[in-house]
């Protein structure tokens, strides 16, 4: 079955994972302590940190140890939604001043825009929060591409390493996992995707550890990806 709809990973995949981990996550860290006391009140802030609390197993923590806790778990990847909608909020400060712009590979914002072009549904899923991706893909080096998407997909519908997020994805995305090409750099993930039925394809940048056998078609651009093959 051809695919007809395309699933894709954000970094390592369409961004480099040099972006995240170098710009953004350091971002966030520099910025979000003041971004929380300056936001205090507002009420999404408030239930970030109460659910960072209920995370951390500790409801009386201070804002200033839920902060402390929440920089921790940047510096340990942690994919946690409180996390991720707070790095959100700080990354849509930073996004509006002009301080940060994603760059987008090229191949892969061509391959986007031409797949869109013929109409074929794009959809993202990633661990950063909704906000997130469509923060990053609305501030590249390519201009705005939001556009192009017609879904996005974060923890909040399952981790991505586990088959029944990408089975809810399909249902959401109202096809059989069989016709959807998911696309990501995570053997992991592709795994998981597999499970459910997907198609898979590994982007391979140079960036990620990608083992020398696996079971998913291994391409370097986007270019060298037809959907409908």
């Amino acid at each position: 079955m051809t695919a007809r709809a395309i699933l894709t990973d954000i970094e390592g995949t369409t961004c480099p994972i040099s972006f995240v981990k170098q710009v953004l996550f350091p971002y966030a860290r520099a910025h979000l302590p003041a971004y929380v006391a300056a936001h205090a009140a507002d009420a999404l802030v408030r239930r970030c940190l109460e659910d960072a609390r209920a995370i951390a197993g500790d409801p009386a923590m201070s804002d200033d140890a839920v902060v402390a806790a929440l920089l921790q778990w940047i510096d340990e990847d942690r994919k946690l939604t409180p996390l991720k909608t707070l790095q959100g909020l700080v990354w849509a400060a930073g996004y509006t001043s002009g301080a940060l712009v994603c760059p987008i590979y090229d191949d892969a914002a061509a391959q986007l825009r031409a797949w869109h072009a013929a109409g074929v549904p794009l959809h993202v899923y990633s661990s950063g929060s909704i906000a997130a991706q469509r923060l990053l893909f609305g501030h590249t080096t390519h201009g705005d591409l939001t556009p192009l998407f017609i879904g996005y997909y974060d923890t909040t519908i399952g981790p991505k390493l586990e088959a029944g997020s990408y089975r809810a994805i399909a249902r959401a995305v109202a096809l059989p996992p069989e016709a959807i090409l998911f696309l990501s750099d995570h053997t992991g993930e592709l795994d998981a995707a597999a499970a459910a039925g997907m198609r898979t394809i590994c982007l391979d940048r140079g960036e990620a550890a990608i083992p020398a056998q696996t079971p998913h078609r291994r391409v370097t651009t986007f270019a060298a990806i037809d959907p409908l093959a």
